[in-house]
């Protein structure tokens, strides 16, 4: 007979809410302050309006996000959930080493840094709690953004794929906000992008979870041509 999986338990609004806060811009990480490539494609004419900024985005969710961040955050979350803090520290690795340009890799590390001190300073005084702080503060040179993020996620008692699925949201509203200003763009074509993204966020969590880690890869040539390039830029509103 096939083996018959338990169903998921069920997401319950105190988790709903936490990962309301994790995925909203106003959590103080940072991550409006960065564009990751997508100003310098406005500046060298790659994207310069709705239509193209919304192909940028949705191919950035596909091929950045869905097959690097996305997949190693799932796999940290999993570890967390298991006190294994020897993969925990793999995956961190893997993910700061395959930055493929500074901006991009200090971006991760400034956010994870910056989520290490919120978590803290929420006040949970558990055995277990503190032990997973001191190993992520122990991370080095710093805790990536995607490990910091399966910690936060993990400690909030939410299924797996939610969890992504706020993950992944978060990165959405912060690159429309982004586009916004750079293009720039209007209100009404923002909350156009960030239904587009939405709409494709599912599909690309669902994909990331089934990724077997031999098949896990960073690897956006345009993107990281862009990043290198946006370093020198000279004048920038974002620091990625």
């Amino acid at each position: 007979m096939p083996r018959v999986r338990p169903a998921p338990a069920p997401l319950t609004a105190s988790a709903w809410l936490q990962l309301m806060q994790l995925a909203s811009p106003a959590l103080p990480v940072g991550g409006f302050s960065y564009s990751e490539g997508l100003e310098a494609a406005v500046e060298s004419g790659r994207v310069t309006n709705e239509a193209a900024a919304t192909r940028w985005l949705l191919d950035q969710l596909r091929l950045a996000l869905g097959r690097a961040d996305l997949p190693a955050c799932a796999s940290a979350m999993r570890a967390w959930l298991r006190q294994d803090l020897a993969r925990v520290s793999e995956l961190n690795d893997w993910l700061l080493q395959t930055r493929e340009t500074q901006e991009l890799r200090l971006q991760s590390e400034q956010m994870g840094r910056s989520l290490l001190e919120w978590l803290r300073n929420k006040g949970q005084d558990d055995a277990l709690s503190q032990a997973q702080l001191a190993h992520l503060a122990a991370l080095r040179p710093a805790p990536s953004w995607p490990i910091a993020f399966a910690l936060a996620a993990a400690q909030t008692g939410a299924p797996l794929r939610e969890a992504m699925l706020a993950h992944a949201f978060g990165w959405a509203e912060n690159m429309v906000g982004a586009a916004i200003k750079a293009v720039p763009l209007g209100q009404s074509a923002g909350q156009r992008m960030l239904q587009a993204l939405s709409a494709e966020i599912p599909a690309s969590v669902d994909a990331a979870l089934a990724l077997p880690d031999s098949q896990r890869q960073a690897f956006t040539p345009m993107l990281a041509i862009l990043s290198a390039q946006h370093e020198a830029q000279y004048s920038r509103l974002f620091r990625s």
